[in-house]
């Protein structure tokens, strides 16, 4: 391995010097708060006589000396033992109990600027850039000479737990017939594993990125992906798409994976995939347009089994795509880390390969390099079936999803900061404004909040469907010629005020979802009968999050998108920049009261109302307020939009 450079040095230092002071543990919030904020959260979101009938059983539960009480006192007894009260039965509840399909239904996808490939030779050079690029950023983490995070935005400065870095190169998602296995490979002095697995053609190559303990050069590596692509090229070699079997639901490819294992060379191949270093995909074209909403399309499923579908291993914490269209990206199996631990990755290989390009790799031809190696399969009737209907699955999965990417140029992160608000707060009270406009209600609100503060956190929930952002919907949709403007903004500013202190809440451990999960839990383990807490329909209503929203930043070209959480659900993940705002806004056309191309345009209408509200004149002390047609009238550019439609 190389030696690190001293830059690489100052980075050692500075996580070493954040190594001698352990973060504090994630606290367990007291009971009585969680469940008063549980019942502010829900009140104005069910009919009266339920919520009623749910605040009964909530006195019930944690009246002195009952259930409530005494799983508390368990949960701070498993506080004491434990880095970390929540991080199992969080992983086990968002992901590896889950029994869906992980393409658009958990894996996220990052999206790079569009690249420009004169020919093949251009996407192998990128690839093998990128590799390099994975190659360096791994051996920092081996070293552990990564600079640990630091909190930004509210409460700044503090240290982030940085143990989700150390599963991007070394986790692999493990299929159960009821429950998946996260599995993380130990590092060793000489680190594991020392190859990535190629997909190209819906076939699987090893590619040994350490040979006579030298790490190959982009060089070599452009070198033995030019052999590859011709491996793959020979027709008389083409195998079965077995890549095809880890889009189906879980308990499927269990059982597929089952009969898959029967036979040594399969079995030797599945252990070559689930000890690589990651995947990269070699994509052909994807066909049709190449905008921000077909290379998404291309990243999120890749565009079913008759396009790139198959070039997949979805189990595989991290998929690189680099596609011969100039679709790039990269494919995440998310259980392991969260969006920003992958953006900051992801950044860190971007900006290595900046500084490569500067110089033009050209192949080796010195270099004796063995042949890199097919993986091979041996297919039964058992596993044919399997394949058969694991295409037809993933072929409703790429009809029935309904995505646009939406670019708001009226105004940015710089017109909001000057309303002295914060850009995430205003951008949630503008979803649930969009949402009301479509539904004429509100609904249980996902925003991820990350919690990495505190020893092995991952994240908690912001609800950002508050009684105050209600009030202020309501205003500005129902009642528009009845209310002022300056009531109107008050009402806005309201709303944001209660959003920035739910997120506070939130990232300094107080939050309600977590812990309410980890009670939920305890009392499965303690109580013969679920408790009526936990089946009542508010609770069961109030984790069905019919909105699911993240915020996921970028410093470069890139965008986040990932799909719905609920069948009648809309996804919405959202990158504030300086002077636009992206969207990227899932849905499913099975759900006839959905449509992500009218949720953009509600998006638009009311960035603008909001913004036209901030820009009134103020009236003058003693002055009444201005009427509804006083002031200036900003509005937004024309709305520009591209969606699949099926």
């Amino acid at each position: 391995m190389p030696i690190l450079d001293k830059v690489s040095q100052k980075m050692a230092t500075k996580m070493a010097s954040s190594e001698e002071e352990p973060l504090p543990k994630l606290p367990v919030p007291p009971l009585q708060q969680t469940l008063a904020t549980y019942l502010k959260c829900m009140q104005h979101l069910v009919p009266q006589e339920q919520f009623r009938k749910s605040q009964a059983i909530v006195r019930r539960f944690g009246a002195p000396g009952g259930l409530g009480e005494t799983l508390q006192q368990k949960l701070l007894e498993r506080q004491q033992k434990t880095d970390n009260w929540v991080s199992e039965y969080w992983l086990h509840d968002m992901y590896l109990n889950n029994r869906l399909a992980l393409p658009v239904n958990s894996s996220p996808a990052l999206i790079f600027a569009r690249q420009h490939f004169y020919d093949t030779n251009d996407q192998l050079r990128f690839a093998a850039s990128l590799i390099s690029g994975v190659l360096s950023y791994k051996a920092l983490l081996d070293s552990h000479s990564i600079p640990t995070d630091c909190a930004k935005g509210q409460l700044s400065g503090q240290p982030l737990c940085m143990k989700q870095y150390y599963g991007l190169f070394s986790s692999y998602r493990l299929p159960g017939h009821t429950k998946d296995t996260l599995v993380a490979q130990k590092s060793s002095v000489m680190p594991e594993p020392e190859h990535v697995i190629v997909a190209c053609r819906d076939q699987f190559f090893v590619l040994d990125v350490v040979i006579n303990f030298r790490r190959l050069s982009e060089g070599d590596l452009f070198t033995q992906l030019r052999k590859i692509v011709k491996l793959a090229s020979g027709e008389d070699q083409r195998l079965p798409p077995i890549g095809l079997l880890t889009t189906d639901g879980r308990s499927e490819w269990a059982a597929a994976r089952t009969a898959l294992v029967k036979d040594s060379t399969n079995r030797d191949s599945l252990d070559m995939i689930e000890r690589s270093i990651c995947l990269v995909c070699l994509d052909a074209p994807g066909g049709g347009d190449l905008s921000d909403t077909s290379r998404a399309l291309q990243l999120l499923h890749g565009g079913g089994c008759s396009k790139n579908g198959a070039n997949r291993w979805y189990d595989k914490s991290l998929q690189f795509v680099v596609g011969r269209d100039g679709t790039c990206g990269v494919v995440c199996e998310h259980s392991p880390f969260d969006g920003i631990v992958l953006v900051q990755c992801t950044e860190h290989l971007l900006a290595h390969m900046m500084q490569s390009s500067k110089k033009l790799v050209r192949a080796d031809s010195v270099s004796e390099l063995p042949a890199p190696r097919r993986l091979r399969w041996k297919c039964s009737p058992e596993i044919q079936s399997h394949l058969a209907s694991s295409a037809e699955k993933l072929q409703q999965i790429v009809k029935n999803l309904d995505f646009t990417v939406y670019k708001f140029e009226g105004y940015g992160k710089t017109f909001i900061k000057k309303q002295k608000c914060s850009p995430d707060a205003f951008i949630q009270v503008a979803l649930q404004l969009a949402f009301y406009r479509l539904h004429g209600r509100l609904v249980p609100t996902y925003e991820s909040a990350s919690i990495r503060r505190f020893r092995e956190g991952r994240v908690d929930n912001i609800r950002s469907a508050t009684a105050e952002a209600l009030a202020f919907v309501r205003a500005v949709v129902d009642h528009k010629a009845d209310i002022p403007d300056q009531e109107k903004l008050q009402l806005l500013r309201d709303a944001i005020r209660a959003q920035t202190e739910y997120t506070v809440m939130a990232i300094t451990g107080m939050a309600i979802d977590n812990h309410l999960l980890a009670l939920r839990e305890l009392a499965w383990d303690l109580c013969k009968e679920p408790p009526e807490m936990f089946t009542d329909e508010t609770y069961l209503m109030s984790n069905r999050f019919v909105l699911s929203t993240s915020q996921v930043p970028t410093t470069m070209e890139m965008f986040c998108c990932y799909g719905p959480v609920v069948p009648n659900g809309y996804g919405a993940c959202y990158n504030p920049q300086a002077e636009a705002i992206l969207f990227c806004v899932s849905s499913f056309h099975s759900c006839k009261e959905t449509s992500s191309l009218e949720f953009a345009k509600a998006m638009e209408a009311s960035l603008a109302d909001m913004r036209n509200l901030c820009s009134a004149p103020q009236p003058a002390p003693g002055q009444p307020p201005a009427t509804k047609e006083e002031g200036p009238r900003p509005r937004s550019g024309p709305l520009t939009l591209t969606s699949n439609h099926h």
